[in-house]
């Protein structure tokens, strides 16, 4: 029978502090926000860039405007009927010559950050596209690398990450499982 192992990585307050450093890091490497869009993809993404707009708020006290993008339609390893929805509130967020932060929750071959960059690509050209994640695994496929890291958590392939967070989850953790072989 194979059996998962599973391992609390990071807690809620370990969430909490990553995403409070995530903000800093973006001040100060974009020198403020002025010219920043925060972008999550699709599903947990959009959380993190809300979470992570709520601390520069509270640090600045400037607002940073926040989007989502689905990039379903956009991967290049999944067959879908779904089309891309683009941003919110019908595209009212412009992203043309804007420093675009795109947030994931785990960054792991590369391909789903390679389709929101082409799906926001087809949305306008934005100033500079720089990529945040609360977990980097590892085993890229795509030369893709994150500005702003949460956790690195190196990982073998038979193991995976799975973010929780409160917004959909109920709880925020994350959490890695590994499959353990066959036992008779």
């Amino acid at each position: 029978m194979n059996e998962t192992a599973v391992h609390t990585i990071m807690d809620e307050m370990a969430i909490r502090r990553a995403l409070t450093r995530i903000a800093h890091e973006i001040l100060e490497k974009n020198k403020g926000v002025e010219t920043c869009t925060l972008i999550g993809i699709r599903t947990r993404g959009i959380y993190l860039a809300q979470r992570v707009a709520e601390r520069i708020l509270e640090i600045e006290g400037e607002p940073v405007p926040v989007g989502e993008i689905d990039i379903t339609s956009y991967r290049d390893d999944r067959i879908s009927v779904k089309s891309v929805e683009g941003l919110p509130c019908g595209g009212s967020l412009h992203i043309q010559d804007r420093k675009i932060i795109l947030f994931d929750d785990v960054l792991y071959t590369g391909r789903t950050v390679r389709a929101a960059m082409d799906a926001l690509i087809d949305l306008g050209r934005p100033q500079m596209i720089q990529l945040a994640v609360l977990v980097d695994r590892g085993h890229r496929e795509l030369p893709i690398r994150p500005d702003y890291v949460g956790k690195n958590v190196p990982t073998s392939k038979s193991e995976s990450i799975e973010v929780l967070l409160s917004e959909i989850d109920g709880k925020d953790e994350v959490i890695i499982l590994q499959q353990r072989g066959k036992q008779e």
